[in-house]
């Protein structure tokens, strides 16, 4: 009970500052929260990766955006022109696809979004495996330097592809009904139904990696960490258990990319840039590889900061420079070491 303790605080914090936006007329900054959320459940799946695993992943924003460009693409592309083939007559027959009326009155056939949900989680899957196989082999900076080409490959097809609408992206992304009255919408009267259904996914997975984390498995984990060999040397199956981590992981990406995708209304190469992956391996890193509570808190509060638009036009450049700094004076992260000794340290070492 004791461990889930933080959990419960979360959760009484989440409802706190919903209550005191209302309260105080701040509604507006729930819009940031919910998309601090999606954000940083991508941050807790790539810290249980690099931190407990110990494998580093510069690919993520590559499978957030899979999630979020394959469910835009599935549920606007409209396949009343391909109504006479065969697969969309039996996706039709299965009752996968939904009519509806588009902005300008025109009739569309689109997948509906549960199916365009499960079919980009299933290929974010697939694809992590298919490439984590060969690339989990390699180590420190090679591996880094794999994920890397993953992710300028899928940047590069989200931005020259005339399918996902090349440097424009996808829009007009419809709503996504969970259930009956609870829809992945940014509209303005969904904004505090939304908040919730972001926290309520944040708060699962962190249950879920707690769990995870004090198992057997978590326990392997951390020792495929400390030394590769030594956890062979004691009966771990150390391929296996990157790869599903790998794997997991990915899958967990992909999934916030397709909530976010539905409730933004859309998708741009943005979330497949480089700079994307490098912002989620800094507040990793600052929040503390290991570190779960410390890579939400951290995620929470650079995200929104950057959303609100603090850094303004250096915001790529203020999470390239956190990642320099916490690599330089606190690898462990910020919230597990004094930065301040650190800095001491160095400066010692610099006038010695």
């Amino acid at each position: 009970m004791k461990k889930f303790l933080p959990v419960l605080i979360l959760l009484t914090l989440v409802v706190a500052v919903q209550i005191l936006t209302q309260l105080t007329g701040t509604t507006y900054y729930l819009t940031q929260l919910t998309m601090s959320a999606y954000y940083c459940v991508v941050i807790i799946g790539l810290c249980l990766l690099m931190g407990y695993a110990g494998q580093i992943s510069l690919g993520h924003a590559g499978f957030f955006a899979i999630g979020g460009y394959m469910s835009a693409m599935l549920t606007t592309h409209n396949l009343i022109p391909y109504q006479n083939h065969i697969l969309v007559k039996l996706a039709e027959t299965l009752g996968v696809l939904v009519g509806k009326i588009d902005t300008f009155g025109e009739p569309l056939l689109v997948f509906h979004p549960w199916i365009a949900c499960i079919i980009a989680i299933l290929l974010a899957l697939i694809i992590a495996f298919v490439i984590g196989i060969p690339v989990l082999k390699l180590k420190g900076h090679y591996l880094a330097m794999a994920t890397l080409g993953f992710g300028i490959i899928i940047y590069r097809i989200a931005l020259a592809s005339a399918i996902f609408g090349e440097a424009d992206g996808i829009s007009e992304v419809p709503g996504f009904t969970l259930l009956p009255g609870m829809t992945v919408n940014g509209g303005f009267g969904s904004r505090i139904s939304n908040y919730y259904i972001a926290w309520a996914m944040v708060l699962l997975t962190m249950l879920c990696f707690i769990n995870l984390v004090g198992s057997r498995v978590g326990r392997a984990l951390r020792a495929i960490h400390g030394s590769e060999d030594a956890a062979n040397a004691m009966g771990v199956n150390t391929p296996r258990y990157k790869l599903k981590t790998f794997v997991f992981s990915a899958g967990l990406a992909a999934l916030a990319g397709v909530f976010l995708t539905h409730y933004n209304g859309g998708i741009g190469p943005s979330e497949a840039s480089i700079m994307k992956s490098v912002r989620y391996v800094a507040i990793v890193a600052i929040g503390g590889m290991a570190n779960l509570w410390g890579a939400l808190t951290m995620g929470v509060i650079l995200n929104f900061l950057s959303l609100r638009g603090v850094f303004g036009s250096y915001d790529e450049a203020v999470f390239g420079t956190i990642l320099i700094v916490i690599m330089l004076f606190a690898p462990e992260g910020l919230l597990r070491l004094s930065l301040l000794h650190k800095v001491k340290r160095f400066l010692g070492r610099g006038e010695s």
